[in-house]
């Protein structure tokens, strides 16, 4: 399994949008939210996910389509 920690910006229309709960259900991925912020017109968080690398490519490739903006804090392989 790898583990991988990512900085997600969110812009305002997908503030409401459950994203971390469709990464754990749609592409198998545990997350942990180790941080964010939320204010009316933008969100951040830092997002902790452990899957496959397969998984977790997938993912990030969908929040990217989403309109998310994804930054990597660091990588591991467990």
């Amino acid at each position: 399994m790898a583990k991988r920690k990512m900085k997600f910006i969110f812009p305002a229309e997908l503030i409401t949008e459950p994203v971390v709960y469709y990464l754990g259900q749609d592409f198998r991925l545990a997350t942990i939210i180790q941080r964010g912020d939320l204010t009316e017109d933008h969100s951040w968080v830092i997002l902790e996910m452990e899957g496959s690398d397969e998984d977790i490519e997938q993912g990030l490739s969908w929040v990217a389509e989403k309109g998310i903006t994804v930054e990597p804090l660091e990588s591991e392989v467990v």
